[in-house]
């Protein structure tokens, strides 16, 4: 059974179909992508999958579950964490607030001893503050725990964003565009420390990118859409030269 199955899933914005008739398997362990130009419908599927937005048709399971229907915080707590192309940390909290935040879902505590300040509260903070450090550690952000996160540089950022993803314990991560605004020489080092991060969380990884160098480089597959629809999949040495993906990226003529 694979981790994550998409069938025939459809999610249309009044008459647009954003996306028509998506399907995608992911394996627990992959690191798989997912491209196609802009308006291509990839942000939209990560939607479907984590609840923003609830499929017109088709079905999305996750570990045997369907996600379909459940609310983001329930598809969270199943195991499932995201970043966005555009940075949504809490700029004006500290790093390691940014993270100990997405701790909270698994607090063994409740509103009346965390306003008391009594019983498991003292116990549970600590946890989660050591939780938060060990993160924080981890992505050698340690030492930048009271900075306010709309301090940090913006490849900085990328690591706590994902670090925060990673508090809340998941097994597979979505990435959203994590290269943009990157150069060369970032993007490089980028590809190094998604690597380390699948192997060191022990995750499975689903991205969107429109790096090629980053896709190609990490990618074990790659599925292409267009208007909503995918046109190609397999593995980066058949996408690189798919004519369909070709046209796509740079029209008919320009393909030939």
């Amino acid at each position: 059974m694979s981790l994550l199955e998409a069938r025939g899933v459809t999610h249309s914005f009044g008459g647009l179909r954003a996306v028509d008739r998506f399907s995608l398997t992911v394996e627990a362990g992959e690191l798989v992508g997912i491209i196609g130009p802009n308006g291509a419908g990839k942000s939209t599927v990560f939607n479907l999958i984590t609840g923003v937005y609830r499929a017109t048709e088709g079905s999305i399971m996750f570990d045997g579950r369907e996600l379909v229907g459940r609310s983001p915080h329930r598809i969270t707590g199943m195991g499932i964490a995201r970043t966005f192309q555009n940075i949504r940390l809490f700029r004006d909290l500290t790093v390691i607030d940014n993270v100990r935040i997405a701790h909270y879902a698994d607090a063994h505590y409740t509103p009346f001893e965390a306003v008391l300040h009594a019983g498991r509260y003292h116990a549970e903070e600590d946890r989660i503050i050591g939780r938060s450090r060990e993160l924080l550690a981890a992505f050698g952000l340690d030492s930048l725990a009271g900075e306010l996160a709309r301090n940090l540089p913006y490849g900085q950022q990328r690591r706590l964003e994902i670090a925060r993803a990673l508090a809340t314990g998941p097994r597979l991560l979505l990435l959203d565009e994590p290269a943009a605004g990157m150069n060369q020489n970032e993007i490089g080092k980028l590809m190094d420390f998604i690597r380390w991060v699948r192997g060191e969380y022990s995750l499975t990884i689903l991205l969107i990118e429109h790096q090629m160098k980053l896709v190609m480089g990490i990618c074990e597959r790659i599925t292409v859409l267009d208007f909503g629809a995918t046109i190609a999949e397999g593995v980066p040495e058949q996408i690189r030269t798919d004519r369909r993906v070709l046209e796509a990226y740079l029209g008919e003529e320009d393909a030939v």
